[in-house]
């Protein structure tokens, strides 16, 4: 099974975006023999993130795609996000664009729920040294837009992921490790939502 994960490249004053050393961290740790990891960066671009995705669906087809992100006011926390919104994409990208209309798709639903169940997930969940915490807004910036289109073309079988900037206590190994448990349990819940 081909299980895709996408982290992100600088923005702001991130010159190193922790979503994306985390996710580099996962594709060495693996999620096991049956899973054909692949990861990708994406950049700081509605178009292009847009872009990337659509083509990870369409060529690719996985079980399950996975995109990280940076969640600057999270010192400590790791957020699952359960939706993706359409609307309301009002902040410039790092090529001081937005996209048409401030939404996503135009013909596109509101929103968008994830199959895997963040809520189950989040109550059966726990990693030693930082808090989970279940949300269903995922910033209406780069984040948002990368995951209403993922959900959009993989029809639900997306997921998201916030983690905190890196620190002394939050490094890139802390936040693979953390990742890999997660992301686990996600896998575990397609493999019984397909029996």
């Amino acid at each position: 099974h081909l299980s895709f994960f996408s982290g992100f490249g600088p923005f702001r004053q991130y010159l190193v975006n922790s979503s994306w050393e985390a996710v580099k961290e996962l594709s060495k740790r693996g999620l096991g023999e049956d899973i054909n990891l692949q990861i990708m960066q994406l950049p700081v671009v509605y178009q292009k993130a847009k872009e990337q995705v659509c083509k990870i669906w369409t060529t690719l087809q996985p079980l399950l795609t996975v995109h990280v992100g940076l969640a600057s006011s999270a010192t400590a926390l790791i957020i699952l996000e359960q939706c993706g919104k359409n609307k309301g994409y009002q902040e410039r990208d790092a090529c001081g664009l937005h996209p048409e209309g401030a939404c996503c798709m135009l013909d596109g639903p509101e929103k968008i729920e994830s199959t895997i169940n963040m809520k189950t997930l989040w109550k059966n969940i726990s990693v030693e040294g930082i808090d989970i915490i279940l949300s269903r807004d995922a910033g209406r910036y780069i984040c948002d837009y990368t995951y209403y289109t993922s959900l959009y073309y993989g029809n639900g079988r997306a997921a998201f992921i916030h983690v905190p900037p890196l620190s002394e206590s939050v490094t890139a190994e802390f936040l693979g490790k953390a990742l890999q448990t997660i992301i686990l349990a996600m896998l575990e819940q397609c493999g019984e939502q397909r029996e």
